[in-house]
């Protein structure tokens, strides 16, 4: 069975930085698109930050300027500067289209999810 594991969440300053990271577990063929959505208590998840095999990124407003997404091959990370208190939220990797093998039919997999706390 695949999983995202995800890692690189923790506690920060305001104004202070963390990088996530993400990858699926054992071997795979490929993931069309993977991102970075996230849900802070008492709200809806939303999306953060995407981004395609072909390179298409997709950032939401909020985190334009501050956030940059990157993929190596079927990893993928979210460098997060400049981060403000309402960055707080439990941040989920997803991957849209992985394909565990070259004819198998493209699902959509989210990981376990990880804290970013960011307050004084």
């Amino acid at each position: 069975q695949v999983q995202l594991v995800e890692s690189g969440g923790g506690f920060v300053q305001p104004g202070g930085s963390l990088t996530l990271s993400c990858a699926p577990s054992g071997s795979i063929w490929g993931i069309d698109t993977m991102g970075w959505f996230r849900q802070a208590p008492g709200s809806q998840r939303e999306l953060v930050a995407t981004m395609t095999t072909g390179g298409s990124i997709n950032y939401a407003d909020s985190v334009k300027g501050r956030f940059t997404i990157s993929r190596a091959k079927n990893t993928v990370y979210l460098l997060m500067n400049s981060l403000k208190p309402e960055d707080t939220a439990v941040y989920y990797c997803n991957a849209d289209g992985l394909r565990r093998g070259a004819l198998d039919r493209p699902q959509l997999y989210w990981g376990q999810g990880t804290q970013v706390t960011v307050s004084s």
